[in-house]
């Protein structure tokens, strides 16, 4: 191993940043900074395998496994009883919906990844997901005739088409 000394210059609240760091974990100075430099080669190696990657491994299993159930679900209490029953569920997940391991709850994938979006299961079933917080999207999903009752925009020009015979 080749070691040297460097000398750096630090602004003022950057040194003072590292002294508060190496106070709370009990390290000196020098040891934040070796820590930070270290972090920053292993970022630079490469890109990390992705948590999406390795769902990308399961995706297929998954979509043999539950895409009957999930097509031919009548509600949403048909689906999770049905999910159930293999060992899964669907819980809230942001705007939408993600697959869980049942019990458990390890998250396994996002619904729409298994080719059921959150707004196509609503359409449906005809009704959001018990207890999904996302009240707008599905006013907005289950409502056709508010996007109907939207005014149409202007038209650009009203002008004729000429064809050139």
């Amino acid at each position: 191993m080749i070691t040297g000394d460097v000398t750096v210059t630090l602004t003022q609240p950057t040194l003072v940043a590292i002294l508060k760091l190496a106070a709370a974990d009990g390290i000196d100075p020098q040891g934040v900074i070796l820590r930070a430099i270290d972090a920053e080669i292993v970022r630079r190696r490469g890109p990390a395998r992705t948590p999406v990657r390795a769902e990308e491994r399961l995706l297929a299993p998954l979509r043999a496994l539950l895409a009957r159930d999930l097509a031919v679900a009548q509600g949403w209490g048909e689906l999770q009883s049905r999910l159930a029953a293999k060992g899964y569920r669907l819980r809230e997940a942001g705007g939408g919906l993600a697959l869980a391991t049942h019990p458990g709850g390890r998250r396994m994938c996002k619904a729409s990844e298994l080719g059921f979006s959150y707004s196509d299961l609503m359409r449906r079933f005809g009704r959001p997901f018990p207890g999904h917080s996302q009240r707008k999207l599905a006013a907005r999903v289950l409502d056709p005739m508010r996007e109907a009752s939207r005014p149409s925009p202007p038209p650009d020009d009203e002008f004729d088409v000429i064809e050139r015979f």
